[in-house]
């Protein structure tokens, strides 16, 4: 493929919402940010990370499928629902396979759908320096319908938006700058995100067991320096009986005598310390005044860096 992979632009949080005429507000998707594209002879799916993923979404692993383009670049998200809503659990199910047949399987079980919310490069030319107005007005007209592709509808006000999520039950939302320009690997208030659910990547620095399977994990966020501080305890979640036997296997290899959490945490009774390499996303209600998760729920298992776990300001 002849276009090299671009590092998708990011919403800042926001607890307020943007005042003006120039807002547009978007649905915030519980999914996998996917940018799709295509030079013209070669197709490929790459996540934010600049990782490959055709193999494992083959139905909307060509966008000559779903726009009329001859080489194009579309940002979106790949989700897939549970009970008519975005599940992040489920679309990782998909994610994180390698194998074809595998996938072949699944694919069966966990349809997804590519929400589309901006065109990159279209037919020879980058749209970048185009204010965002432009940019959705060219996405309308370049793509086709496709059972497995929506174009993502953008509204005027973004607090109707945020309440109807809110009794969605949706993740929240996205307010956008429509003559805000689009820069690769930026992340600035162009645009904003506003959260319902609130969520974070952490990393297992302990787990517990009941009856030789692991049942819950001890999870904490690195510092500047390198130091991992404890976060929370959590047990509940999306992981099924197969998940946590599988995650079982994982953990005995990274067993370690040595604490790795900066200080002893509130829940170290019984806790098995190991090495922090194992990544999860959780769902969490709010930041209690101890430095730790209130009600924290485990989403699902991740591919990333544990250095990627960050101590931020809270939000």
């Amino acid at each position: 493929m002849k276009l090299q992979p671009i590092i998708p632009f990011e919403p800042v949080l926001t607890p307020q919402l943007p005042q003006g005429e120039q807002w547009i507000a978007q649905i915030k998707w519980d999914g996998v940010r996917m940018l799709s594209y295509c030079d013209g002879t070669d197709a490929e799916l790459i996540n934010r990370r600049g990782n490959r993923r055709t193999l494992q979404y083959p139905e909307i692993a060509d966008p000559r499928a779903y726009c009329r383009a001859r080489s194009v670049i579309l940002d979106g998200e790949v989700i897939a629902l549970e009970g008519g809503k975005p599940s992040f659990h489920e679309v990782m199910r998909r994610d994180s396979l390698k194998n074809t047949a595998a996938i072949s399987a699944v694919s069966r079980q966990v349809p997804v759908l590519y929400m589309v919310f901006d065109i990159l490069y279209c037919d020879g030319l980058w749209l970048l320096d185009q204010p965002l107005s432009k940019r959705q007005q060219i996405l309308s007209d370049k793509l086709l319908p496709h059972p497995y592709v929506q174009n993502v509808p953008s509204y005027a006000n973004p607090s109707e938006l945020l309440t109807a999520a809110q009794s969605g039950g949706l993740e929240g939302i996205v307010c956008k700058d429509i003559g805000g320009t689009y820069a690769p690997g930026g992340k600035d208030s162009r645009w904003q995100k506003r959260k319902i659910i609130l969520d974070i990547n952490a990393v297992a620095g302990g787990v517990t067991y009941r009856e030789g399977i692991v049942n819950a994990l001890l999870l904490g966020l690195f510092d500047g320096g390198g130091r991992l501080h404890y976060i929370g305890h959590a047990g509940a979640g999306r992981l099924n009986a197969r998940d946590w036997r599988a995650l079982t296997a994982q953990i005995e290899p990274l067993r370690t005598g040595d604490m790795p959490f900066a200080g002893t945490p509130q829940r170290s009774k019984g806790a098995v310390w190991i090495t922090p390499q194992l990544v999860f996303k959780l769902h969490f209600l709010e930041w209690n005044s101890s430095g730790t998760l209130r009600q924290p729920v485990i989403q699902a298992q991740l591919d990333l860096p544990p250095l990627s776990c960050r101590l931020e300001p809270k939000g």
